[in-house]
This record gives structure tokens, sequence and C-alpha cells, in this order.
């Protein structure tokens, strides 16, 4: 077992707002409690859940100072309580682990279903709660998950939120069958580069839609099969011509009312439409006689299960899949990669380097 330092550097913000707000500043190392584990984090991967929660939205109620910060991968530095460290072979002081950033009570009905995302308590580690923004980290000793062979702590930070969010919404909700053409819009993003592997690995022919030429070829490199260029072209009018003006039964979101018209008028009758958020905001119109008229099918996906985030570290350990990764900056550049994710600028994950070692294999 090692000692932590009393205190570490992170990245907080004290009141929200923008960029100016956060603060790259020595703060108190958490302390593990009976049924937690003490991390110390190597990278911590960007989502735009980091933007929200930093500019302040009603739905998420962050006692301040806040450290943000979903997605985390590091070593195991200390388990706290009274359990005896030599029986946790898996938690050993310096194996990496990655963190499964939905946090549940493991007790409740939804929980001890396998349905954890639907726990009445659950929160999101960085939303909530502290998050990865941080040298150190205090997790439930359930949500550690070790790195897949091969995975340095850099990728292993850019898998467990996009790929649990994309399989939940491929696989479980969407049911995406190799017959199928399915649209992901956004295919830059990084729930959208999981997404375009996902059902390229079920089978399915997929189109996919971005911002910017030198986005295209790398939108085809994941697998996408037509790639449309919001920007230059209209989305629901090249669908069709991609289609023999059939559609595709399967649209997956995350960009909200911009694209909301095109991802309808692109569905087939019986379609479904599957969304997880709404970055370009989420006032969608919707006349209730095209809903039930061309029969379609909408669903929201909010994160995933544990058990969704397993499937998909299998997949990623097996090189189905894989985390895709724009770039990487140092802890205290924070506000610098926030500010890339609002310029739409890369392609994939934006990943803090906490430590030297964080681009080195894991394992």
């Amino acid at each position: 077992m090692t000692d932590a330092p009393r205190t570490m550097h992170a990245v907080t913000f004290h009141e929200h707002g923008g960029l100016e707000q956060l603060r790259f500043e020595p703060v108190p190392v958490p302390e593990p409690r009976s049924g937690e584990v003490l991390v110390r984090v190597k990278a911590c991967a960007l989502n735009h859940l980091d933007i929200w929660i930093r500019q302040g939205i009603p739905a998420y109620h962050v006692p301040l100072p806040h450290i943000s910060g979903c997605d985390v991968a590091g070593t195991i530095e200390r388990v706290g309580g009274d359990q005896d460290e030599s029986d946790l072979q898996s938690l050993a002081p310096g194996q990496p682990v990655v963190i499964s950033p939905g946090l549940s009570c493991w007790r409740c009905e939804f929980c001890l279903s396998g349905r954890d995302n639907l726990c009445p308590t659950y929160k999101i580690l960085g939303a909530q709660v502290n998050g990865g923004y941080a040298e150190f980290v205090v997790v439930p000793i359930r949500n550690v998950l070790p790195i897949p062979r091969g995975l340095t702590f850099v990728q292993a930070a850019a898998c467990p939120l996009v790929s649990v969010t994309a399989w939940h919404m491929v696989m479980t909700l969407a049911q995406v069958e190799p017959t199928e053409c399915v649209l992901v819009m956004g295919g830059g993003s990084g729930v959208g580069s999981m997404a375009i592997q996902l059902a390229k690995a079920v089978g399915a022919r997929v189109l996919t839609t971005v911002g910017a030429r030198d986005k295209v070829e790398k939108a085809k490199k994941l697998g996408a099969d037509e790639v449309i260029d919001h920007s230059t072209e209209d989305i629901a009018q090249r669908v069709r011509e991609l289609t023999d003006g059939h559609g595709v039964e399967v649209v997956l979101d995350h960009i909200g009312q911009r694209v909301w018209q095109a991802c309808l008028r692109s569905l087939v009758r019986g379609g479904r439409f599957v969304t997880c958020g709404a970055t370009t905001g989420g006032d969608l119109p919707l006349d209730a006689r095209f809903l039930f008229s061309r029969q379609l099918t909408l669903k929201g996906a909010y994160m995933g299960t544990r058990g969704e985030l397993v499937k998909a570290m299998r997949l990623i350990a097996a090189g189905t899949i894989r985390p895709v990764v724009d770039r990487v900056l140092p802890l205290r550049e924070a506000a610098a990669a926030q500010q890339l994710m609002l310029d739409r600028k890369i392609f994939g994950k934006v990943v803090l380097k906490i430590t030297d070692d964080a681009e080195e294999s894991a394992m």
C-alpha cells in the first residue's frame, strides 16, 4: 500500500460560467470509505457533459467547488475501510483500472435486475460528484474494471462513457440487424465514432454525418460506408440518394435541435430513432400525426449499464472496436481542451494527461 499525499492538483470551478471559471489549483486528496477505492488518475477524457456542468444546468445539482471528468483511467492507490488488500488481488495497489462512470445504489429493483442506469439515485462521475480532472479520485469498488491488455491509459480513458452509451443505443435500444442501414449523426464525436464501429460489427450498412471535409476519410476508416458533409449537403436528401429513396431503418443522434427534422425525414416507415443528447438544443417539435402515421419508434438513451460496458470493453480488448483519440493535453490545459470541443474541430476524444506515463501501455 502506498501513502497518497494530503493535497493534489486538480482543475476546479467555484461557480458556474465560462471557461475562465476553471482553476488549476491544489485541493485535498479525497479519502476512500469502506467499499470505495482511491485511484491515482493517469488520464481523463473530456465529454460535452463537462461543459454543461461547468456552465450550469438545472438537471444537475453540483456542490461547489467542483471537479469535472467522467472518463478516468489510472491505477489503484488504496482501498478504503477494513478490507484486506492482500485478498483483493484485482484491487492491489498499482493495478491498472478504468472506471465505469455510472454510479448507482445496487440495492433497488433496477440495479438488482441489471438496469442500473435506471436507478433512482443514479449519478455520473464528474457530474453530480467530483471526477477525474485531478491526480486522485474516489469511486465505489464495483466501478473499477481492468484495462484491456495493450491499451495505454489515454486510450482506456477514451472508452467508458462513449462505448457504454453507443452499446446501449446500437445493441440494446435500436437492436440493429445485419440487413439494416443505420445513420449515425456526428460521426466525428466520441459516441458517433463508437456507434459507427458497433453498427459495422453487427454487419449493418452505416451512413454518417460530419461537419468538415477533413473528417470524411477519418469516418470511412472507422467503417462508415458513406459519409455526408452536413456543412455542404442536405442530410435527408443525401440519405435518400444513397438508399435509392428508401431511407434508413435506424438513426442514432446526440446533436438534437439542429438536425431533428433531417433525422425524422431520413427514416423509413417503421424506423427507429434513438437519441442520447442535444448538443445544439433540446426543443424538438413533433407532429403526432407524423409519428403515428409513419409508425416511428422514438427512444431516449441515458448512458448504459455496467454490464453493457463490460461487453463493450470485451470488443475493445479483441480489437473489434477501438477508442479514437484526437489529441492529448496536460491537465492544466483543461480550459483549452474544452474550447476544442466547443469549436468542433476534433475527431474522437480529447484526453487530459495527468501523469507523464499516461501514453504508455497500462499492462
